[in-house]
């Protein structure tokens, strides 16, 4: 509760010395209205200008620091200390002088993250693809502008963008860089904002102007034809699919498979991997690998190094003698981030709203910033060259009688009469005396003027010209593609990334070798499994368990074995033998719903052991019908661990029997106590798990399925008594002389 202050016989506030009007009182706020306050601003702020880029293709700290570096001189010059260029930038961006550094060094030669460099680098700029490998401190390394940068800035000054006050409002930033080719796709962009992220793969530079100048040409033009994937700084090689890459073009997101590439030495018996993923780093790779040698997964290597040089990535992996280089690099890249993925996420901001765009998309919303730019560039020149022209035509007139210029000045007598009496005398506006008055005298004669008048002739040519292109889209999309040609022969590169058909690799399953022996698989009535030996069983004495508990299902197989097992709630769960650690009969086992991690109050109820997934499950329900389900309705390509609709949930479950063959019976008893035997191939088999089979009991009211199994000779000394012919039946009531083989049956 707040506290109480004092107050004056009026009801007023005491004047005090040093009193905040306020202080001490609590006041009771809703939490949206604080949230609306305080955190919506800050992540507009991060939004916009911080994580995600505009189409430019720069997020605001790249554009702030190139920027103060084209203003310090540093396009074509001699470089300075990259200290310099932070401390410069700060005036742009109110960051720590960490944060810009950063930001420098990923858009360096030296780092080697970008396909085509914006900061021309000299000194340790670390490496893209390693982690450990720090650059060095700002005041050793030197940089400044690469050529590409021409690219960037030209016409930034001939108002092809807008420009606004820094957050001191002591300078002037562009909003936007004029880039005269799509940077946003050439090279690789990534941002996590707040509730959105961007991720943005590189394309070859060539390919992207190529595609651009197709859309400017045809809006309907097919971009897979020039546009061929995605391509990487550390080459790698793309997983090339056509599916996902004409998905990712259409909506901008998918997910591009990457992979590294290698190089075998027969005479050293090594494998040498020259490049990787980009989204790895080469102590990861190594780290994986070291680790599954460890765990005996993989047993083909005899040594591995990371020999990264000034030549660039290179990791040795040396061999063991007779080791196919080419089957053990599989299972590098099914088991390491030697393959990995590059998730896409194309979402820029568009005239400050964030969107998810498809290359094509993004290809037009460039076209129509190039073309905004184009048109205020080509405005600009033209009201220069109206504004030459127009004092052109003012000298024309004084061409006409020079002495008469010379005259009316000599005979002014105040110097500030000088412009209105030659207005007066040559019939000229205010704007054209004052540039004749600025000639030199030296500049008097007929020779200077009449070479300035031979210009005007040139002049209206050029503004004839520049304004039919500001009138005209069709001639700016020509001067767009004209200048994306010349940077395709100036900067142009091959791809560095090899493509690689999906559909033509041959790509062999990495399996895990599994030592394969005897053993006895015990599953209890409480969900404990147990995985012996038979030495083991034999020497292990008598089994362990919890109170009430016993032997529900007992199994003699081999170790290289598939088990799954149902549960209560209509889903079952696949694993391994392997998985199970062999034990002993004088323990509990591994509990069964922990171990897979049931849902809660899920418990397991019947256990199949299989290899091939051949045989049938039945189903026994209370209501008297039976499901018969292929067992190969459980098998899955994918490691899939859970799999739900084991069954049908339409009646409580009372029986599961697992059939190997379709040779067999089965025998059945309802709580009436009446018996049935049938051959499980009289049973027509479902493919859908969940199906809610056919009527196979006649019950009476109040009755149910109790319990079923394989029939086995010799449980019954007349079975012909229970077999059926027909289905659905009543099954029959065992006699007295059967009442013991019936009670070993209840057993």
């Amino acid at each position: 509760m707040a506290r109480k202050k004092k107050t004056t016989s009026s009801g007023q506030m005491p004047k005090m010395q040093g009193y905040i009007a306020g202080a001490g009182e609590i006041v009771e706020q809703k939490i949206a209205d604080t949230i609306e306050e305080n955190y919506m601003p800050y992540a507009m702020s991060v939004i916009l200008s911080r994580a995600i880029p505009e189409i430019d293709g720069f997020k605001p700290s790249h554009r702030k620091l190139l920027y103060t570096m084209y203003k310090m001189g540093l396009l074509g010059t001699t470089r300075t200390k990259s200290a310099n260029i932070v401390g410069q930038t700060m005036k742009l961006n109110p960051h720590g002088d960490s944060a810009i550094y950063d930001t420098m060094v990923r858009l360096s030669r030296g780092y080697e993250a970008l396909l085509h460099p914006f900061v021309d680098s000299k000194g340790n700029f670390g490496k893209f693809y390693s982690r450990d490998m720090a650059w060095a401190a700002s005041r050793y390394t030197e940089a400044k502008l690469d050529s590409i940068c021409n690219e960037l800035f030209n016409d930034i000054d001939k108002d092809t963008v807008d420009f606004v006050d820094n957050y001191d409002n002591t300078l002037k930033e562009p909003t936007l860089l004029p880039a005269a080719f799509p940077s946003v796709l050439v090279n690789a962009n990534t941002g996590i904002a707040v509730g959105m992220a961007s991720s943005i793969c590189s394309f070859n530079l060539e390919e992207v102007c190529r595609t651009t100048i197709g859309l400017l040409k045809d809006e309907k033009f097919d971009i897979m034809s020039t546009l061929l994937a995605p391509d990487f700084t550390g080459g790698a090689q793309v997983i090339y699919d056509r599916k996902t890459i004409e998905n990712i073009y259409k909506t901008g997101r998918g997910s591009v498979r990457l992979r590294g590439r290698y190089s075998y030495d027969k005479f050293a018996n090594c494998i040498d991997i020259s490049s990787i993923p980009q989204t790895t780093t080469s102590e990861a790779i190594i780290e994986k690998i070291i680790d599954l040698v460890k765990q005996g997964k993989i047993k083909e290597i005899a040594d591995i190094r990371d020999e990264t040089g000034i030549d660039g990535l290179k990791i040795t992996i040396d061999l063991k003698r007779g080791i196919n280089a080419d089957k053990l690099m599989q299972k590098l890249y099914k088991m390491t981030p030697l393959e990995d993925s590059f998730a896409c996420n194309f979402n820029i901001l568009i005239a400050g709203t964030p969107k998810v765009m498809g290359v094509r998309e993004i290809l037009n919303e460039w076209s129509a910033f190039r073309i905004e730019c184009v048109k205020r560039r080509t405005y600009f020149d033209l009201n220069k060259k109206r504004d030459r022209l127009h004092l052109l035509r003012g000298l024309e007139k004084i061409l006409l009688d020079i002495d008469k210029a010379v005259k009316i000045i000599r005979n002014t007598e105040e110097e500030m009469q000088v412009i209105p009496n030659l207005m007066a005398g040559f019939g000229i506006d205010e704007i054209q005396a004052e540039y004749v008055a600025e000639i030199k005298l030296r500049n008097l004669n007929k020779e200077y003027i009449l070479k300035r008048i031979e210009d005007i002739g040139q002049l209206e040519k050029d503004i004839a010209e520049l304004e039919e292109i500001v009138g005209s889209t069709a001639k700016i999309k020509k001067i767009i593609i004209k200048e994306l040609e010349t940077i395709i022969k100036k900067y142009g590169q091959p791809r560095k990334s090899m493509i690689i058909y999906a559909d033509e690799m041959e790509e062999e399953e990495v399996v895990e070798e599994v030592p394969d022996y005897a053993v006895n698989l015990f599953f209890t009535k409480e969900g404990y499994f147990k995985k012996i030996t038979p030495l083991s069983l034999r020497m292990g004495g008598e089994h362990k368990f919890k109170e009430g508990d016993g032997i529900l299902q007992h199994f003699e197989t081999t170790n290289n074995t598939d088990l799954i097992f149902f549960t209560d709630k209509c889903q079952a769960y696949k694993t391994k033998a392997p998985m199970f650690s062999d034990t002993k009969a004088s323990v509990l086992g591994e509990y069964i719903p922990s171990k897979l991690e049931f849902d809660e109050g899920e418990n397991a109820i019947y256990m199949i052991p299989t290899k091939d997934y051949k045989g049938y499950v039945f189903f026994f329900f209370e209501n008297g019908k039976t499901a018969k389900v292929p067992l190969e309705s459980y098998a899955t390509k994918t490691n899939r661990k859970k799999l739900t609709g084991a069954y049908s949930d339409k009646d409580k479950l009372s029986a599961v029997v697992y059939a190997e063959s379709d040779e067999c019976e089965i025998m059945v008893k309802s709580s009436s106590g009446r018996i049935l035997i049938f051959k499980s191939a009289d049973l027509l088999a479902k493919t859908s798990r969940n199906t809610q089979g056919v009527a196979l009991f006649k019950l009476k009211k109040g009755h149910r399925i109790m319990t079923a199994e394989v029939y086995k000779e010799g449980m019954f000394s007349n079975p012909d008594r229970y077999r059926v012919k027909t289905i659905p039946s009543m099954g029959q009531l065992p006699r007295g002389d059967e009442s013991g083989e019936q009670m070993k049956f209840n057993a």
